[in-house]
């Protein structure tokens, strides 16, 4: 017979975790290899958006520059009010992750039916301010008459999603945090497909497609713009009942037993509102940040706003990575704090940001060679690739501390700690990007834009790095004993 202790070392992340939780020392080597375990995954699911995101934005690119444009307008302003409301998950999950390390497995599933009520009744309060304002919001972003009309339905359609997202992005959240990160990620992935089937159908109307010598009679509803948001919505709310059911019904850990209630602890909300306030204003003030970056791009005109949106896009397959290994941080991160294991919190914290570090510098380099490839596989316009391209190898040189800032943030949101690292992102953007886009923007163009942020997300991981070097962030656990 097998030796049990031997068995869960071969074994995989669970059984990791089970031994962070349980006071077991893990080697090194076993430290690394339970970061990649999670981190693997959620790559996985990054890297099947990112080419989602590209074959949605490419669909919409046969529409037409001012098609692009119009999405490119309102994009920003849209993830104002999706961040709101994904921020508002983080206090919730941050807390399931510190119960599950501290094997508190009832506490935590009275903290999920607690976070489903909030997210649900705040989502729904989001989509009614976002709807009443989407008739307004094109043209006082700038946009000219030939986009607006598209720009209003796409805002309007995403912002009727948000209950649905809200609900996808806890589900997702709740499972990540328990330590489950392949089911998350294969929610993304079928998210994804789905997303590109939709907005095939709803975006070209009914044609006939040839491959080879067949003809395939391919249906469509012809909504255009209309469609692409109406594609991406249905995809979402899909994806909102199956992670809702499997966090509900199929989780060992979070899933609802016989005797499981709604009752709302004051406790619980206190400390959802001191860790997501932060996370919800930092993710507003990145918005924010955006939305002021479109009004300095906007006179540029519907070329510089297709390339700005359509280079975002592109740049997705750098990151997507950091942003794998940030969520496995704060899994990592929050359990370990629950178990009471700061060394290990800390260790933990700085290897998952070396691993980003280096991934992201890989794929900056990737990037910078590929960037024409890039760009043309999203638009047929030269004039957008040709702006597309220089403005993704300017933005190149900044994925390295990129990398440090997004997986920094996630292993100390593990922890609790959200404020200094809104504080730092708030300086960051307004007294670094925002003042130096305004500046180089007439000069430069939205090349000048471009430089602005690389040397913006520059200085932001230096400051995220110096704040994972204090050892305040993990001195206490959200509950104590």
């Amino acid at each position: 017979m097998v030796d049990t202790k031997q068995e869960r070392k071969a074994a995989g992340a669970d059984a990791l975790l089970e031994r962070i939780r349980d006071g077991e020392l893990l080697t090194l080597a076993e430290q690394v290899r339970l970061i990649f375990l999670l981190s693997l995954p959620a790559m996985a699911s990054q890297a099947v958006t990112t080419v989602m995101q590209y074959i949605d934005a490419s669909m919409v690119g046969q529409l037409g520059s001012a098609q692009s444009a119009s999405i490119g307008l309102v994009s920003s302003s849209t993830w104002v009010f999706f961040w709101t409301c994904t921020a508002a998950t983080t206090g919730f999950n941050v807390q399931v992750a510190q119960l599950v390390g501290a094997r508190k497995f009832r506490e935590a599933r009275a903290v999920l039916l607690q976070a489903i009520a909030v997210i649900l009744g705040l989502s729904v309060g989001l989509a009614v301010l976002g709807l009443s304002i989407a008739g307004v919001l094109p043209r006082w972003l700038g946009g000219s008459d030939e986009i607006l009309a598209d720009a209003t339905s796409y805002f309007a359609i995403g912002m009727a999603s948000i209950p649905f997202l809200g609900m996808s992005y806890l589900g997702n959240g709740m499972l990540q945090c328990s330590g489950n990160m392949r089911l998350p990620a294969r929610i993304n992935i079928m998210t994804c497909v789905l997303d590109v089937v939709f907005n095939s159908l709803f975006i070209f109307p009914a044609r006939v497609v040839g491959i080879g010598a067949l003809q395939l009679a391919v249906p469509g509803l012809g909504l255009g713009v209309a469609g692409a948001a109406l594609g991406t919505a249905t995809a979402t709310a899909i994806a909102a009942v199956v992670a809702m059911w499997s966090v509900l019904r199929r989780s060992d850990i979070l899933g609802i037993r016989r005797g499981d209630r709604l009752r709302f602890e004051q406790d619980v909300i206190t400390n959802a509102i001191r860790i997501s306030a932060p996370v919800a204003f930092e993710n507003m003030v990145m918005s924010g940040a955006l939305v002021i970056t479109t009004r300095i791009v906007a006179p540029l005109g519907s070329v510089a706003i297709a390339a700005n949106s359509f280079s975002v896009t592109a740049e997705g397959l750098c990151y997507m990575p950091g942003y794998g290994i940030g969520a496995a941080a704060t899994t990592l991160v929050g359990q370990s704090i629950g178990a009471r294991r700061k060394w290990l919190s800390r260790r933990l914290a700085w290897l998952t940001t070396g691993l980003g570090v280096a991934i992201m510098t890989l794929m900056a380099c990737l990037m910078y060679v590929f960037a024409p490839q890039m760009i043309g596989l999203l638009t047929p316009d030269p004039a957008i690739r040709e702006l597309g391209a220089t403005v993704l190898r300017i933005e190149a040189f900044a994925e390295p501390m990129y990398a440090a800032s997004i997986v920094a943030s996630g292993a100390l949101r593990g922890a609790g700690d959200t404020l200094v690292p809104f504080l730092l992102n708030f300086g960051s953007l307004w007294l670094v990007r925002i003042p130096l886009s305004a500046y180089l923007a007439p000069i430069a163009g939205l090349r000048g834009v471009w430089v602005a942020m690389c040397i913006e997300l520059n200085v932001r991981g230096v400051l995220l790095l110096l704040r994972l070097r204090t050892k305040g962030w993990s001195r206490r656990a959200i509950r104590e004993e």
